[in-house]
């Protein structure tokens, strides 16, 4: 384990080569991945498939070699083990049955009972933990409390996030105990990966920049806090990382806030911006354009160098600033992957 270089640069190692893995790395821009997606029926299928899924994780892993694999699941899933319906609409993503009173939060199902519907993931996790080769870091993940509320109050993805917004400055209280229950749980759902197996968990704030000033301290910083720190209590060492994507300013200091190990960032931020403001406490993880697995060429070489020159100094995790797209080209993946080897 110790040999695992991802591990290593966890541990705040400056290794000569970054690590490399990448977001959504198992998807649609794969073709055996939409074979194996085809044979489990649909999406929700595939997540509660044990074999599927960790057939699906270990596709990149056979194609490419990078150095971690992450979990095949859903952020979703999580709030679905709590008792909302959930279902994924074609072509539109996903819906789930709203959850905006204080009498919805509290019909909500005991944190305990979440293992009854998340126990085809761990399964997941087991076979994942076998199977890997050696040297190979396997990743479970969460959303974070803030992001899988946002999905909670309006059954839907939204550009705004307005209808958690909303919720949120009129009746805060139903708020505020909707993302008390999220933590909680969430903090039990990793703890189990853990148990089952993954060695490194991330924390997926998709949504964490749309919060601005002390809502961003309360309900992005605040709830990841409580997470890792009951997570470390609980496994003394687990790394954890972190992704308040969009996080502009609050990237600076976000690692010491929370206790995580790691900072993932978007590239909405320069990476010589985040090596100068948020690599000086710790490991960081990104930040190439996901467009660039699109269009490849000379640009994709250029701005994946420029990205590992920029962390050079520092511990570094190579990843991009958000999933890879459906569109790309498997080929560009491979380039990227050769550059940041090779140099």
């Amino acid at each position: 384990m110790a040999e695992k270089l991802i591990l290593r640069a966890l541990r705040g190692e400056t290794l000569p080569t970054p690590p490399i893995w990448m977001m959504r790395q198992a998807g649609r821009y794969l073709p055996e991945y939409r074979a194996t997606r085809a044979q489990a029926g649909d999406f929700l299928s595939l997540c509660y498939n044990p074999e599927l899924a960790a057939e699906v994780t270990l596709q990149p892993i056979r194609r490419y070699g990078f150095d971690a694999a992450i979990l095949f699941a859903d952020i979703l899933l999580l709030p679905q083990a709590l008792g909302p319906d959930l279902w994924f609409e074609t072509g539109e993503g996903p819906r789930m049955e709203t959850t905006t009173t204080m009498e919805q939060v509290r019909a909500l199902k005991p944190t305990a009972a979440i293992h009854d519907t998340l126990s085809p993931v761990y399964e997941t996790v087991r076979i994942l933990s076998r199977e890997l080769p050696r040297e190979t870091t396997l990743i479970g993940f969460a959303g974070a409390p803030w992001t899988v509320a946002t999905y909670m109050i309006a059954g839907r993805g939204s550009k705004d996030q307005g209808a958690a917004h909303a919720l949120k400055n009129t009746d805060r209280a139903t708020f505020e105990a909707l993302i008390d229950r999220i933590t909680e749980a969430t903090v039990e759902y990793l703890s189990a990966q853990i148990e089952a197996g993954a060695e490194v968990v991330k924390l997926f704030d998709s949504w964490a920049g749309s919060l601005k000033g002390a809502d961003f301290t309360d309900f992005a910083v605040r709830p990841a806090a409580t997470i890792i720190a009951a997570l470390k209590a609980r496994h003394p060492g687990i790394p954890i990382i972190a992704f308040p994507r969009e996080a502009g300013e609050g990237y600076i200091g976000f690692a010491r806030a929370t206790g995580a190990d790691c900072v993932a960032l978007d590239n909405s931020v320069t990476p010589e911006w985040a090596a100068e403001h948020v690599q000086k406490d710790g490991c960081v993880q990104g930040n190439l354009a996901p467009e660039h697995m699109v269009t490849g060429g000379q640009a994709l070489i250029d701005a994946t160098r420029r990205v590992v020159e920029a962390f050079r100094r520092g511990p570094h995790i190579f990843n991009l600033g958000h999933g890879i797209t459906p569109d790309a080209d498997p080929a560009n993946v491979q380039l990227m992957i050769d550059t940041v080897r090779r140099g």
